[in-house]
């Protein structure tokens, strides 16, 4: 792959110099028309050998383009803060919103590149991670976001000869660190893990584009031009109105009425006072758990699903109340705003992604993608298709930092729902609870029921099954979802 960027590419300064003015005109009308009609994000990644010209091309990039309205991210060894969450989580933050180019120094591709240069790594877990990344990326196209890759290429001749350039020139030695020849000496070994990177991630919709850096005048250009014209592209099909989701196929129809819900008894007995003795239980129990020594280098998610007034919220207060509140943050969870509607579905849900040692309680989730969104029609069939794998994904990556992922999904039946909407429209202190949404999503009772046991099936893994709570008492459903919590907490400590 890298065979190409070895031919001695090379422009001369005089092209150059009559090149570059229409060059940097073109792409700042495009970063402003990019700005007026922000209908997608530009992420431009940035990876190769040290001495290529990285450096160099990005701080020309912001010289040639308003940078204003670029963002440009550097990540090094990573803090204590992005150490306690998946490893991706620091990249999930630092995305651009729609509108604006991002540019990533260091990003995903950086550790796994090195770490199996580096021999810490073997060849399945560096495969794992590269497939991590791919699927990552494929989310993030499906998204709408224009993802460039460059990787800047030096032979190992003139890296060593960039390298030795720039140590011997008292103005320019500070830019090469022992690292940097710590690297070098590691070249053959990382060219050939980098090339199989670039082999197994170069896809339809993020390409690699190797760029050879010894020549300033060619890398510069190459650069500018890969940029000019995929943002002129898509500026091009966004103005038609194209959109680059794929067209999903339908899920199946049911050929029967048995489904996860229909095979639920809703109304479970628990008496008031059955129900005091069990609470002092089990809260005293989480409490416990989550003062426990092991517990700090773990976290817990906990997914709070269900139909309108099935008992969320006080269910939620009854969790919270055995918790120190310095160690639990709950997440009510509403339409998107302006901010979360201009970056990836699952940005607003990963910035609340706990540390070690905390809770996170989410009121509703990212399963909106899944049930609201599918059946108002909020979003694409495509859309919430590929909802499942993603969904998945995201949930594996937390328990693989070390997270308990506890999802709940409260069941409530049409009865009992009528019973307290009505009780909420007759008591004063309960009316805020109850809005004309409520009663219309009642009347697609079955579209929603569907979305449920669709969401189930896909969705109900190994590493994060869902539970299903019958909670027409409200008694019983509050003690399971304790009882539960505790135990899957309790197993992940031992």
């Amino acid at each position: 792959m890298f065979e190409s960027a070895e031919l001695g590419h090379k422009i001369d300064k005089k092209r150059y110099a009559e090149e570059v003015p229409a060059l940097r005109a073109a792409l700042l009308e495009a970063q402003y028309q990019l700005k007026d009609a922000p209908n997608f994000a530009v992420v431009i990644l940035i990876n190769g050998v040290d001495g290529a010209g990285k450096g160099e091309t990005v701080n020309l990039l912001h010289e040639w383009m308003d940078p204003r309205y670029l963002i440009t991210h550097a990540f090094g060894t990573p803090s204590d803060e992005e150490r306690e969450r998946p490893e991706m989580w620091r990249f999930w933050r630092a995305l651009p919103p729609k509108g604006r180019i991002g540019i990533l120094f260091g990003n995903w591709y950086t550790d796994p590149i090195l770490d199996r240069a580096a021999g810490k790594d073997g060849r399945a877990r560096f495969e794992a991670r590269l497939a991590d990344i791919d699927r990552f990326e494929e989310m993030l196209a499906q998204e709408g976001v224009l993802l460039l890759k460059f990787w800047f290429h030096l032979s190992k001749r003139f890296q060593k000869k960039r390298l030795q350039t720039l140590s011997s020139d008292p103005d320019t030695c500070w830019r090469v660190t022992p690292t940097d020849w710590a690297h070098f000496a590691q070249y053959d070994r990382f060219r050939k893990v980098s090339e199989l990177a670039l082999e197994r991630t170069s896809t339809g919709y993020a390409p690699w584009t190797i760029v050879e850096g010894a020549d300033p005048e060619y890398r510069s250009l190459l650069v500018g031009r890969a940029l000019l014209d995929a943002v002129s592209h898509r500026l091009e099909l966004a103005g038609r109105g194209f959109h680059s989701r794929q067209t999903a196929a339908p899920l199946p129809p049911r050929v029967d009425q048995i489904n996860s819900l229909s095979q639920l008894v809703l109304d479970q007995p628990m008496t008031e006072k059955a129900y005091e003795r069990a609470l002092e239980r089990w809260q005293g129990t989480l409490n416990l758990l989550s003062r426990h020594e092991k517990f700090a280098g773990r976290g817990v998610v906990i997914v709070f699903e269900g139909m309108d007034a099935a008992g969320k919220g006080g269910t939620i207060r009854r969790v919270t109340a055995a918790l120190d509140a310095r160690q639990y943050h709950v997440v009510p969870i509403a339409a998107p705003t302006e901010e979360e509607r201009a970056l990836p579905y699952l940005w607003r849900f990963w910035r609340h992604v706990p540390r070690r040692g905390r809770f996170v309680l989410f009121d509703r989730s990212w399963y909106g993608r899944v049930l609201v969104e599918r059946v108002e029609g909020y979003c694409q069939a495509a859309d919430w298709m590929r909802a499942y794998a993603e969904i998945n994904h995201f949930e594996e990556q937390l328990v693989r930092a070390g997270l308990v992922v506890v999802k709940f999904w409260l069941s409530v039946s049409a009865d009992e729902q009528l019973r307290r909407f009505q009780e909420r429209e007759q008591t004063s202190f309960k009316h805020f609870k109850i809005t004309p949404d409520d009663w219309r999503n009642r009347e697609r009772w079955p579209a929603y029921a569907e979305a449920v046991c669709d969401m189930i099936d896909r969705t109900s893994t190994t590493h994060a099954p869902w539970v299903l709570v019958e909670a027409d008492n409200k008694y019983h459903a509050r003690i399971k979802v304790l009882r539960t919590l505790s135990q899957m907490i309790e197993r992940a400590l031992k």
